[in-house]
């Protein structure tokens, strides 16, 4: 998912730089959702990682 994200960021950037403002904006939005949707996610797995603790 931060793949995705990188990939979409990047791709604003490109966009960006040649003048397309409406596919930079779209993209970076996009962009920024999975980047916060992969971070609740990975804060989600350290916390049920901490509570079941490690099996014998």
């Amino acid at each position: 998912m931060l793949g995705w994200a990188l990939a979409f960021f990047v791709l604003a950037i490109i966009a960006g730089l040649f003048g397309f403002g409406g596919i930079a904006g779209a993209s970076a939005g996009i962009a920024q959702i999975l980047f916060f949707v992969f971070l609740a996610l990975l804060v989600l797995s350290f916390v049920v990682r901490a509570l079941r603790g490690r099996a014998p």
